[in-house]
């Protein structure tokens, strides 16, 4: 059995909604300060979504907030989710759980509580490219963990961008030690490849999970930097690209390499099989998908 841990759930709760109310800040800031074509059109706001959880007794398991931004100057979507959730988990998330991690009790004491931010950002311009981030705690009786982390998804690639990107992780994950970023690197890689497309999703990033190593405080601490890495590794490549001319097939590229992104989403991603499986809200679990995509 572990500690209850209820100060540290708050602290991690409130470390992730602090890292939302950054980003959205920050995003909100890039569509007031465009100036690019259409940038007439009234600057884009993120709507506000309460979420909520109910358990199969009817009581209360927990919630969040869906933070969605729709045809904006700069992001055609992007959302900024939080939740904390608890309960007891299904027996089918309970078994994979168990799988994955080889965690004895679960069945005898099933209770669990879970606690993040995901962002996901498809934009206008398809020379800026769509990015994914998040960071999350989960606490069970019989053990806890973090993970998450950020990667980075252009349809139309500079060698430039993805350094800056990984450059920028870099200097966030170098105080804790110098392993950490090639080690997560590779974790990302390995976690974001698409195996029946048999290529990545996009050009990587940071990545992990299942992060115990049994010093609360030290793992906290890493997954606040993994977090405080996104903003600036994300927003200057948008304000590089965000105003470069675009042809119709460089739209009609960025909507192909979209299909990809919901492929992996739908059929791979482990946060989008869990929220569906604990009964979370469907629509803040799908935000991710992407408002337009195709398929040749």
């Amino acid at each position: 059995m572990t500690e209850e841990l209820v100060t540290e759930r708050e602290r991690a709760a409130a470390w992730f909604k602090d890292l939302r109310d950054q980003i959205v800040a920050a995003f909100e800031g890039l569509e007031d300060s465009y100036t690019g074509p259409h940038s007439d059109r009234p600057a884009g706001r993120f709507e506000v979504t309460p979420t909520s959880r109910t358990a199969d007794d009817g009581s209360d398991a927990g919630g969040g907030l869906m933070s969605v931004m729709r045809g904006g100057r700069v992001f055609e979507k992007v959302g900024v989710n939080i939740s904390t959730v608890y309960g007891t988990l299904g027996e089918r998330a309970q078994m994979a759980m168990a799988a994955r991690k080889g965690i004895p009790g679960m069945k005898e004491d099933p209770r669990f509580w879970a606690s993040g931010i995901s962002l996901v950002a498809h934009m206008q311009n398809p020379h800026a490219p769509a990015v994914h981030m998040n960071t999350r705690m989960f606490w069970t009786p019989h053990a806890w963990w973090f993970g998450g982390g950020s990667d980075l998804n252009p349809c139309i690639e500079y060698a430039e961008d993805t350094q800056h990107f990984h450059d920028t992780q870099k200097a966030h994950l170098d105080p804790h030690g110098a392993d950490w970023y090639p080690k997560l690197k590779e974790w990302a890689d390995e976690y974001f490849y698409v195996p029946h497309r048999k290529r990545a999703r996009g050009v990587g990033g940071i990545f992990m999970d299942d992060q115990c190593s049994g010093d609360w405080e030290a793992d906290f601490t890493l997954t606040q930097d993994i977090g405080r890495a996104f903003l600036p590794a994300y927003v200057p490549l948008v304000e590089k690209r965000r105003d470069t001319e675009w042809t119709d097939a460089d739209k009609d590229t960025q909507l192909i390499h979209r299909g990809l992104y919901a492929e992996y989403n739908l059929v791979y991603d482990r946060g989008t099989k869990f929220g569906l499986e604990t009964g979370h809200d469907a629509n803040a679990v799908l935000m991710s998908l992407p408002p337009m995509a195709k398929w040749v």
